[in-house]
């Protein structure tokens, strides 16, 4: 029988301080089956004892204190696989696949962190041979299941709904032209030619951007402020937290939510979690 298989997403931003500053609170409330994160900081050791109870898969970030992303999940994981790409793609910490079984389907549930980048320097080359991956990737997933979501800090908003100050950021990474095609062809109907952002062509790949889907033409809701100023409190803020799902599990959608905190001192991320409910099984 199918049942709610409920998928938060969160860049934690260091998972043991996240976990002093109230995570287990907001999970023990949330009712979370999986929980993707990313920017865990942690070894696989440190993830386990931070998460007690949980199945627990990742991917270290080579450098110490940096990047790193997980699944933790209640559901029993069938497999995992933390490379999707060559050794030239700069992936290490920043993507794991795990397949989870609910009753009689498989869902592949990727937690993701794409590279932050900086404008015309190695860092936005290195962002762009990611999301070249990740194009490569993600119709492989489909082909194996039709049930595959990609969730995650992201790094890039895709419309100018999506940044409040878009004005001010379109020659910065996150908002860059060729960024955001790369979204143009992650949601246009699979196989059509599309006009992209940058000026060019290019194919659709059919996976659904559930929380424009949700949220309709509207500002927001926005996932991440900066902690200078008084960004969270004038919600001044950009949608870089995604869940993509693939066209059949887009239509299995039931909810989906941002939980903001109350007030900026109440944060334990300067991400707040994309919560979705999905009926599977």
């Amino acid at each position: 029988m199918p049942r709610r298989l409920r998928i938060a997403s969160v860049n934690v931003n260091g998972i043991r301080a996240a976990a002093r500053k109230g995570m287990h609170e907001w999970l023990d409330a949330a009712d979370v089956d999986v929980l993707t994160l990313q920017e865990v900081r942690a070894t696989e050791a440190e993830l386990r004892a931070a998460l007690p109870g949980w199945e627990t898969v990742g991917d270290e970030a080579l450098a110490k204190g940096r990047a790193g992303v997980a699944i933790a999940t209640r559901t029993p994981v069938t497999a995992a696989r933390a490379r999707f790409s060559d050794d030239t793609v700069d992936a290490a910490g920043r993507w794991i696949e795990a397949d989870i079984t609910v009753g009689a389907e498989v869902v592949t549930v990727v937690s993701a962190y794409v590279h932050t980048g900086e404008a015309d320097t190695p860092r936005q080359d290195a962002k762009y041979a990611f999301l070249d991956a990740m194009e490569k990737r993600m119709p492989e997933m489909t082909a194996a299941t039709p049930l595959a979501l990609v969730t995650g800090d992201l790094n890039v908003g895709h419309r100018e709904l999506d940044i409040r100050n878009w004005k001010g950021n379109r020659k910065k990474a996150g908002f860059l032209p060729r960024e955001r095609a790369y979204f143009d062809r992650f949601l246009a109907p699979d196989g059509v030619e599309v006009d992209t952002v940058d000026g060019e062509r290019g194919t659709g790949l059919g996976w659904v951007d559930v929380g424009r889907r949700a949220a309709g033409e509207v500002e927001g809701p926005y996932t991440w402020w900066s902690m200078r100023g008084r960004a969270f409190d004038t919600d001044t803020g950009w949608r870089i937290d995604y869940h993509l799902a693939s066209p059949a599990l887009a239509e299995r959608v039931t909810d989906y939510r941002v939980e903001r905190a109350a007030s900026w001192d109440a944060r334990w991320s300067d991400h707040s979690p994309v919560i979705v409910d999905y009926t599977v099984g």
